[in-house]
């Protein structure tokens, strides 16, 4: 004889399944290895806020994040463009090595103004063999007076680099 379920157990069956049909798509997905990419970073070195569009400045971390445990990756260029587009700065003289799970960061000051709404940064990173891509992510922050404000952007892969 089967007994009927409650409200609160038919919900809780529902959400077991939904949770183990969530897992099982996460499991099957394949990982998406690569031997380099160049990425593509939005910043934001100032925002606007208020009834009259009044700048509000920031300073910005890029950080790259190594995500491979067991394969390093190379910086091969870290380049900051301006609204425009126009190539501010370089931040790499040469290459930069990122062992396996660490991190490189990259700085701009809240006082420069150079890159503006619409800045961002080009990250080009290669391996000598298959890995994870990196996690790379730009944390803007700023404080004035009372007010205080920060939010990350996420890096977007526009250049898969051949095998």
């Amino acid at each position: 004889m089967r007994m009927p379920l409650t409200r609160r157990a038919q919900g809780l069956l529902t959400a077991l399944v939904v949770l183990g049909a969530g897992m099982s798509m996460l499991a099957g997905e394949a990982l998406s290895l690569s031997k380099g990419q160049t990425l593509y970073v939005p910043v934001y070195s100032h925002i606007y806020w208020g009834p009259k569009p009044r700048a509000f400045d920031l300073a910005c971390t890029l950080s790259i994040r190594n995500v491979d445990p067991h394969v390093a990756i190379t910086l091969t260029s870290v380049d900051y463009f301006n609204t425009d587009g126009k190539k501010i700065r370089s931040f790499l003289d040469k290459p930069v090595k990122v062992l396996p799970l660490g991190t490189k960061e990259y700085y701009i000051e809240e006082t420069d103004k150079a890159g503006g709404s619409g800045a961002n940064f080009l990250v080009k990173w290669a391996a000598d063999k298959d890995t994870n891509p990196p996690i790379v992510e730009c944390v803007m922050i700023g404080v004035e007076s009372s007010q205080g404000v920060s939010f990350t952007s996420r890096g977007r892969v526009v250049l898969d680099h051949p095998k």
